[in-house]
């Protein structure tokens, strides 16, 4: 069935959970990246299962928070993180269009890639580290929400290239099937997280929606539309900032 083999494709492609080998043909394309939020919902869950345990262990929590900042990395096998550095170097750079997408196929990574990735790692290492169990649940669906709004990029802005691992997912996804599922991830999710604690979800939705604002932003005017590294580089930085939100409008910080 080409949704199964539609699975597998996004399953492979976006985390480093075994999956049979698949054809990458225009019929197993069509609905893939419906299931890229679905490798969020491992990582939450994951990390959620996880987590419970390191509580009841009363595991130290800087020790918890390299554990939790680490299990997304392996899930995903980092590919989005790649995107993240690739861009952080490409912004750095302050040169034209042109000259950014070229950094961003460079496969070598630049000074303000390595220093992105240091503050990057730290900040979330710091982030977990102050929160509380009672902000676990909602801290997990984060995954979920990153990978819904990523991909309801990848369907909606311009490509910045004409060829290329993420033009590849645009010509053949069916569009607006994966722009209405890529909603109702983000629409269940949020519902959930408010549920839990609307505080902590005001906090994360707010973060979400800056970070969104600011990644359609600098793809149009800085890159002439969007690319696979942006894709992660948002991913990436839209899970640290809603973290964050989670933790300042969630009370983390003074519990």
């Amino acid at each position: 069935m080409n949704i199964l083999q539609s699975f597998a494709i996004a399953i492979s492609m976006y985390s480093k959970i075994p999956m049979p080998d698949v054809e990458w043909k225009k019929e197993n394309m069509r609905y893939a990246m419906c299931f890229f939020p679905f490798v969020g919902v491992v990582i939450g869950a994951v990390t959620y299962l996880i987590g419970r345990i390191l509580f009841q262990l009363s595991v130290g929590p800087v020790f918890r928070g390299v554990v939790f900042t680490l299990i997304p990395l392996f899930v995903s096998g980092g590919i989005h993180m790649d995107g993240f550095m690739d861009t952080m170097d490409a912004l750095a750079s302050y040169g034209d269009q042109e000259k950014k997408l070229e950094i961003l196929k460079d496969s070598h990574a630049g000074a303000f890639a390595i220093l992105g990735l240091g503050c990057y790692l730290i900040w979330n290492v710091a982030v977990w580290s102050e929160l509380g169990p009672e902000l676990l649940g909602i801290s997990c669906l984060i995954y979920t929400v990153s990978r819904a709004l990523s991909g309801l990029s990848v369907v909606t802005f311009q490509a910045a290239r004409n060829s290329g691992l993420l033009r590849t997912f645009q010509d053949g996804a069916q569009k607006r099937t994966v722009g209405i599922t890529m909603t109702g991830y983000l629409v269940l999710s949020l519902c959930a997280a408010f549920v839990a604690d609307w505080r902590a979800a005001a906090g994360m939705a707010l973060a979400s929606g800056l970070t969104f604002y600011y990644y359609k932003h600098i793809c149009k005017k800085q890159f002439g539309g969007v690319t696979g590294d942006l894709a992660g580089y948002f991913l990436e930085l839209s899970e640290l900032l809603m973290l964050t939100g989670i933790l300042i409008c969630g009370g983390g910080l003074w519990s």
